[in-house]
């Protein structure tokens, strides 16, 4: 794909869906774009869109196409160890050492696709903290699975392969080979449709777990998220990366002026 096809594609896009572009790496997204259109079997783009004006069900399955979504329980299972051991029982006895009070945690699971990682951070919350009365949001902008994350499933044996057999008996419900979240865990978490680089969060929180999502993100457009979830997060809250993505200079984003632990690469 040319660089003037790829522009009047995202200019397209963006008239027809609202999502810009320009800010996805250019080289990934045009690779996406090459085969959804071989996917769908079209010949070119312009015939494409025309069909997308006239036909709802298929703009929203390519919106969520474009809005990519890679997600699992307890994906990559040692990141979720040091979320267990270290980052929420520092948060959860914050200023309090050892005592039985439990402070109230608001957490924002940023780009939280089909719910898989908002519920781990639920299961894991249930497990160190039970009773309690956390706040946890989900959100993303892909509405396909948000519908999913807000039904609880269904999720494959693939979505759930890395959860621990306690937490799948305590939380989960199968139905041949098909796995749903048990209500007591759903009601805990609220999900919301929300454009991660344009909508501004309702209120600031102890702790923003955003993996995977950012490195599809030109390097612009990765600093201004790192600057919003600085601005988004109390002080002494913690910011939760993927274990590949890279803050070169955290200080330069105020992730190091508040008392901010970073769980990332620096």
């Amino acid at each position: 794909m040319e660089q003037q096809e790829y522009t009047q594609i995202s200019y397209s896009i963006q008239s027809l869906l609202g999502i810009d572009l320009s800010h996805y790496k250019d080289k990934q997204m045009r690779r996406r774009l090459d085969s959804w259109l071989a996917r769908v079997d079209y010949s070119d783009w312009e015939t494409y869109f025309s069909r997308l004006r006239s036909d709802d069900a298929e703009q929203e399955r390519f919106r969520n196409y474009i809005t990519i979504n890679v997600s699992q329980f307890f994906r990559d299972p040692p990141r979720w160890e040091t979320m267990r051991t270290q980052v929420l029982p520092d948060l959860l006895h914050r200023g309090n050492g050892k005592d039985v009070h439990i402070p109230r945690l608001h957490v924002w699971s940023a780009g939280c696709s089909i719910g898989a990682e908002a519920y781990t951070l639920a299961i894991l919350l249930d497990d160190l903290a039970h009773g309690s009365n956390h706040y946890i949001l989900g959100t993303d902008i892909d509405r396909g699975a948000l519908i999913k994350a807000r039904q609880g499933g269904p999720y494959s044996d693939e979505d759930v392969r890395d959860v621990p057999p306690l937490f799948l008996d305590r939380h989960f419900t199968q139905r041949e080979d098909a796995w749903t979240i048990s209500d007591q865990l759903r009601s805990t978490v609220q999900f919301k449709e929300q454009d991660l680089l344009n909508d501004e969060p309702e209120m600031r929180f102890d702790l923003i777990v955003c993996r995977n999502v950012v490195i599809y993100f030109t390097q612009a457009t990765k600093e201004m998220l790192y600057r919003k979830f600085a601005d988004h997060l109390k002080p002494g809250g913690t910011l939760f990366l993927g274990g590949t993505e890279i803050i070169p200079r955290p200080q330069e984003f105020n992730l190091t002026t508040k008392g901010i632990s970073l769980y990332g690469r620096s």
